[in-house]
């Protein structure tokens, strides 16, 4: 028990530094107590307002040597809206994650698909060291496989991936620009025409074969997530106010209403909401149990069975499709599954929030108001079980505090990004 513990321990250090850059304040010195308080913010509130913009850069994919790469971007781009990727040639990764939609589907739970959680939005999906609610991949390119054969998804296989990207000119044109040449997939007797691990064509192929076709497929993942990298919201008008803030201008500081400046005080004083909603991103990139009664099925364990899946997936970080397995390792060889992950879901980044909803896990609230209002109560919130912990108190908030605090969640609202980026390629 003591070595898992130290183990756990590592591996919140690693957690942390992972997302140092979104607690570290910019380099440019810090208003003086005296204009803070002409705002109507304490030092110490302006210190952390700051912490909270600019955006930077997504941190790197080491395991991803194309992640930052515009040619593999193109090539994700145009998987990613290209319905024939699926089973039935009407599921593309556009299809749940609609740019109409906030990149998600507007839903509390996907219409025509047997899944029991919130589609997640992908805006700065970059800027993530998880993946999945429960955090079940460890980087944006390996997730992004397991939806093409997940049997309540898009019911593909890795075969089928490989002989589509082979027999279309313009995707093959564009996936050998980036990885090089792709194999002869033609001899039906060894690259059958579908097939994937568990399935009789996938057993029948030589461990050697196995290979070719995965090294494939990791490589869809890579230029996937070469193009979600790019999915980047960072000049709402909550940027504009702390930019202001920052050179002492007022006029900028004038982007945040008096409402949005009061839910904004509550964010970072009282409300403590900072503490899983951090830095520019606005969150922790780790995991919680807020005790979030479940609007279908019963309480699900969640990160305490992710870990050993993650473990397992030939497509993690150290695995042999990794392009740099040694940090790679550094992730994954210090997860250790202790019984206080059962029930802990990611925390969700606020940026684009008002475009999101529904919210949490499985899309037990509607609206804002909706979050804001269980926070301030904790109504029907489930007690923690012996090995979990409670880490919420009702903030017992008066109706202007909701208000302002809804206000400020919507002023991290920016969609200014590149339209070109939100459809299907030309």
């Amino acid at each position: 028990m003591k070595a898992k513990v130290v183990l756990a321990a590592l591996s919140l250090l690693g957690a942390a530094a992972a997302i140092a850059w979104t607690r570290k304040a910019p380099s440019t010195p810090d208003p003086s107590p005296t204009v803070a308080a002409t705002e109507g913010f304490t030092a110490l509130e302006v210190e952390r307002i700051l912490q909270h913009s600019p955006v930077g850069e997504p941190p790197p994919d080491p395991t991803n040597a194309v992640a930052d790469r515009p040619d593999a971007a193109r090539l994700g781009q145009a998987i990613f809206f290209d319905r024939r990727f699926s089973a039935t040639g009407k599921v593309a990764c556009a299809t749940c994650h609609d740019p109409q939609r906030g990149l998600g589907d507007g839903k509390a739970l996907p219409d025509g698909f047997p899944v029991d959680r919130n589609v997640p939005t992908l805006w700065n999906v970059a800027y993530g060291r998880w993946f999945f609610w429960d955090g079940r991949s460890d980087s944006l390119w390996s997730q992004a496989l397991k939806p093409l054969e997940n049997p309540r998804e898009h019911k593909f296989t890795r075969l089928q991936v490989a002989h589509l990207l082979r027999s279309d000119p313009r995707l093959k044109e564009a996936y050998e620009k980036v990885f090089g040449a792709l194999p002869d997939l033609g001899d039906a007797s060894r690259f059958p025409s579908a097939g994937a691990p568990g399935l009789p064509a996938w057993g029948s192929m030589t461990e050697t074969d196995r290979a070719v076709v995965d090294r494939i497929f990791s490589n869809v993942g890579k230029s996937i997530a070469a193009y979600e990298r790019r999915l980047v919201s960072r000049n709402s008008r909550f940027d504009t106010f702390v930019e202001g803030l920052r050179k002492g201008d007022r006029t900028k500081m004038e982007a945040l209403s008096p409402g949005a400046r009061l839910g904004l005080k509550i964010f970072v004083g009282k409300g403590n909401c900072r503490l899983c909603h951090g830095g520019p991103a606005f969150t922790d990139g780790e995991f919680h149990n807020l005790g979030i009664p479940p609007s279908r099925g019963g309480p699900t364990p969640f990160r305490f069975t992710a870990i050993p899946e993650l473990q397992r997936d030939p497509f993690n970080g150290k695995g042999a499709f990794s392009d740099n397995r040694e940090e790679g390792s550094k992730k994954v060889d210090f997860l250790v599954d202790l019984p206080e992950l059962w029930g802990q879901v990611k925390t969700p980044g606020l940026r684009n929030v008002a475009k999101t909803g529904p919210y949490m896990h499985q899309g037990q609230f509607k609206t804002l108001p909706e979050v804001v209002e269980f926070y301030s109560m904790l109504r029907g919130v489930l007690q923690a079980g012996h090995h979990e912990r409670t880490i919420l108190v009702p903030l017992f908030l008066e109706p202007p505090e909701i208000s302002g605090l809804v206000e400020f969640l919507e002023s991290l609202t920016d969609e200014s990004i590149d339209p070109a980026l939100l459809k299907s390629p030309e």
